[in-house]
C-alpha cells in the first residue's frame, strides 16, 4: 500500500532525525511513498511566519530526492468538510482527506490521525 508522509515526518527526513522510522528513510524516495503538495505548502505558511528554519532550496531539494508528489484535487479540498473535528490543524486535516480519497496509509507520529479512521504507520 502506498503512503502519505505527514509534514513532521517529511522534515525530519530532510534533516536526517533519528525519530524517522527506518523503513521511512530507507524508502523515502520509493514510488509507493508519497508527499503531498499540502506539506510544502504548510512548511511555506510556517516558514513565512517564522515558525520554521527551512532552506530556500527545500523544493528543489525534494525533487532532487525523487519525491512522488501528490497533487491537491477538489475532491482531497472538499472532503475537509466531511471529517470530524478531531484535529484542528487544517493542514492535517486536507493531508487525512487525500488519505481517505486515495487508500493511502500516513506516516505520522501523530496519534490523532488515527481517531479518523485512516490507517496509519510509523513505528
Amino acid at each position: 500500500m502506498s503512503v502519505l508522509v505527514d509534514t513532521h515526518a517529511l522534515l525530519w527526513i530532510v534533516d536526517g532525525d533519528q525519530r524517522v522510522p527506518a523503513w521511512l528513510v530507507q524508502e523515502a524516495s520509493a514510488p509507493d511513498i508519497r508527499i503531498s503538495h499540502v506539506s510544502l505548502w504548510e512548511i511555506a505558511i510556517k516558514r513565512s511566519l517564522g515558525r520554521l528554519d527551512v532552506d530556500d532550496d527545500l523544493p528543489v531539494r525534494l525533487d532532487a530526492l525523487g519525491v512522488n508528489w501528490l497533487q491537491i484535487r477538489a475532491e482531497h479540498a472538499w472532503g475537509v468538510g466531511d471529517l470530524p473535528h478531531h484535529h484542528r490543524d487544517p493542514f492535517d486535516r486536507l493531508l487525512i482527506s487525500q488519505a481517505l480519497s486515495e487508500g493511502l496509509v500516513i506516516a505520522t507520529a501523530d496519534p490523532v490521525f488515527a481517531e479518523y479512521g485512516v490507517p496509519v504507520r510509523w513505528s
